[in-house]
């Protein structure tokens, strides 16, 4: 079980969707949606519905559940973009850099 920073709402690991934090080649630390639930690293959840990622954005869950990510235009953009393509997609093997 995990816990969706945005809702608040525990559920199954499948039913929700990975952020991880890393490092990009300019050194900046940047979150990354890890469709596949495997990359290293502390994870965030988030349910696939927008009103879970505008939440998170507008409680600012994201830089307290993966310290140092402060930028989150491209979570919203992947929000926006990304959310509707992977409704009812339990698995699909995409890494998207956010």
């Amino acid at each position: 079980m995990r816990t969706c920073i945005g809702c608040r709402k525990a559920e199954a690991r499948f039913q929700l969707v990975r952020l991880v934090r890393s490092i990009n080649s300019s050194g900046e630390t940047e979150a990354l949606v890890d469709v596949l639930r495997r990359m290293p690293g502390r994870g965030a959840w988030l349910h696939p519905q927008l009103e879970c990622w505008k939440q998170a954005i507008k409680r600012r869950a994201i830089g307290r559940a993966l310290p140092g990510v402060t930028n989150v235009s491209e979570v919203e953009a992947f929000a926006q973009n990304g959310l509707p393509l992977m409704a009812g997609h339990e698995h699909t093997n995409l890494i998207v850099p956010l």
